[in-house]
């Protein structure tokens, strides 16, 4: 079955056509800041990105007539549960108007749309980053006027847990695991039997990131919002994009700071490479208490996973806990092709958005 998977990013639009779980075609069409800089809002590069991906496949000699399924990365909908949803009017509706976050990841689900619009061919998008399943428990802050909520990367996070749940010979529905996706953003999650049960959203809380705050303390955050003299998208644009590392070191590559540490001897690199993993380990050890230690694995993701020594040093801190699985990557191209896969082989039914 071949498979068109669309991931729009902010400076790119990646493409693949998977034949099962081969990519036979792979393009990551590139966006300059000149190219966008037409377009006023995200939503405005639908027509351009469009025929981007248009003209690549018909480039590559690959006519949209012989695929079996489109599959995209999901937006920031409203709240949903895990799994493969079939792109519909209600979707397209959400993505044009009610998005809960204005991000390039909005567009995947539209480009689906547009390029399916027509056809008997399906369209899907799966685990988006507003997955949430979190119980009513989870949802108290402490505070009557406000309320948790989930944004995670459930698509890579749900991907190595059910790799990881093969490898143990069981299904992702028999286990119980706490999956620390360690990328661009950071989030950790406790999965419990098949469910995200509690999670750090990406955006408020857990450890920082390479340009993400995480947690930060709540006086400091409101002397800050009142004192700085920046506007209310100033300070969401710092604490989102130009906190963590970044405010550190001046570096958004993990490597920079390995190297820094551990080559040049940057003692305040080497102080944030052990905060890193003292707050990782931290949130580790929460996700393993909602699940009340009863773990099979503690599995490690996305790209910073791939380093040698923060793994080793995590495993230091929450070894006592449970096996520690190191599965690096994002994978997200072959995640969303399996999404589409399970519906088409009858293995789950697509939900209803």
């Amino acid at each position: 079955m071949e498979i068109l998977v669309i991931n729009p990013g902010s400076t790119s639009t990646k493409i693949a056509i998977y034949q099962d779980e081969n990519p036979i075609y792979t393009e990551s069409i590139s966006h300059t800041p000149a190219d966008l800089a037409p377009f006023p809002g995200v939503l405005d590069q639908l027509e351009y990105r469009l025929a981007m991906i248009r003209a690549a496949l018909d480039k590559a000699g690959f006519p949209l007539s012989e695929l079996e399924a489109v599959s995209a990365r999901g937006g920031f909908t409203k709240p949903v549960v895990a799994g493969t949803y079939r792109i519909d009017e209600d979707v397209v509706d959400e993505m044009l108007h009610h998005a809960r976050k204005e991000h390039a990841a909005n567009l995947g689900s539209l480009l689906a749309w547009e390029l399916t619009k027509g056809t008997d061919i399906p369209a899907y998008f799966v685990d988006p980053v507003s997955v949430d399943e979190l119980p009513d428990v989870a949802r108290v802050t402490g505070f009557a006027e406000m309320e948790r909520v989930s944004f995670v990367h459930a698509l890579n996070h749900r991907s190595m847990a059910r790799k990881a749940a093969a490898m143990l010979g069981k299904t992702y529905d028999q286990c119980n695991f706490v999956v620390a996706h360690l990328g661009g953003g950071v989030t950790t999650a406790a999965h419990q039997k098949g469910r995200m049960v509690e999670v750090n959203n990406v955006f408020d809380e857990g450890c920082f990131s390479m340009d993400r705050a995480g947690n930060l303390p709540v006086q400091q955050v409101v002397d800050y919002c009142f004192h700085s003299g920046k506007t209310q998208a100033e300070i969401l644009r710092q604490l989102e994009t130009n906190s963590g590392v970044v405010s550190y070191l001046g570096t958004r590559d993990f490597r920079d700071v390995e190297r820094m540490a551990f080559e040049e001897g940057n003692q305040k690199a080497k102080l944030i490479f052990d905060a890193m993993v003292y707050q990782l380990s931290r949130d580790i050890g929460s996700m393993s208490a909602v699940l009340k230690f009863d773990v099979d694995a503690i599995v490690l993701t996305g790209g910073m996973a791939y380093s040698k020594r923060l793994p080793a040093a995590i495993e230091e801190y929450v070894k006592k806990i449970a096996p520690i699985m190191i599965l690096p990557g994002e994978n997200e191209m072959l995640s969303l092709a399996q999404g589409a896969l399970r519906v088409l082989r009858g293995e789950e039914q697509a939900r209803k958005f």
